[in-house]
Formats: structure tokens, C-alpha cells, sequence
């Protein structure tokens, strides 16, 4: 099976073309070798594939034979994926909630003039140096 299906097939892509990108973009590795999007996957090859600035590591138990449900995906590949690197998929959700809620929209004028004001207190701390 073709390494972009087989990541398509156990749903770590959206899409099957997302997944062919990845290939061209050099984000999918098997056996620490970048491939191209039809490269053959065989039972017991490592794939390391990088998403969302994580590197995941999975390995290929059996081919399935078409795209599988959520809770089928561990028939057909085991998660090795290091504790640090899901750590850091953690820090990346807080630091994005860190300055505004999700779905507030764009900045008002209130935000605005705060920072205006951030910004000339700045300059005042430089002049009184």
C-alpha cells in the first residue's frame, strides 16, 4: 500500500492529498529516509511523520483495506511517539490561548488603545533612563 493512503487509511491526514503533500514536502520518513508519496509500506516499517511541528512515530503492523474508524486505527499501527513530542503539541495549545480566547473575533478598540498605552508607557521608561 502506498505510504499516502496508508496515512490517509489510519486518519493522521484529512485528506489523501494532504497526506501526498506531506510526502513532497519531506515530512513523512520510513525507516529515517524521506519518501515520495507512492512508496510502498510493509508490516514492521517505522514511519516518522511531522505535523503541526510534532514529530509522531508509528509502526506499521497490517495494511488496512480501505479508511478505518477511530477506535480500528490500533489494529493497524502502534503509536511510539516519544512523551516530549506530545508534551510539545500540550505547550502549543496554552500558548495559542495565551493572548485571546478562540472565536472572540478580531481585536477591538479597546485592545487597541491598550496597547497604544503599552506601548508610549515603553517610551516613557526609555526617556527616564
Amino acid at each position: 500500500m502506498r505510504v499516502d493512503k496508508y496515512l490517509w487509511c489510519i486518519r493522521y491526514f484529512k485528506s489523501r492529498s494532504i497526506a501526498t503533500n506531506a510526502c513532497k514536502k519531506g515530512q513523512v520518513k520510513i525507516n529515517d529516509v524521506a519518501v515520495k508519496p507512492s512508496r510502498e509500506v510493509f508490516p514492521s516499517d517505522t514511519i516518522q511523520v511531522r505535523k503541526n511541528q510534532v514529530d509522531y512515530v508509528l509502526e506499521v503492523i497490517e495494511h488496512p483495506p480501505s479508511r478505518v474508524g477511530a477506535k480500528l486505527v490500533g489494529l493497524y499501527v502502534i503509536d511510539k511517539t516519544p512523551a516530549e513530542n506530545l508534551e510539545k503539541l500540550d505547550l502549543l495549545k496554552y500558548s495559542k490561548d495565551y493572548y485571546r480566547k478562540r472565536g472572540t473575533g478580531r481585536p477591538t478598540k479597546k485592545d487597541r488603545r491598550d496597547l497604544d498605552d503599552f506601548q508610549d508607557t515603553d517610551d516613557f521608561f526609555e526617556d527616564v533612563e
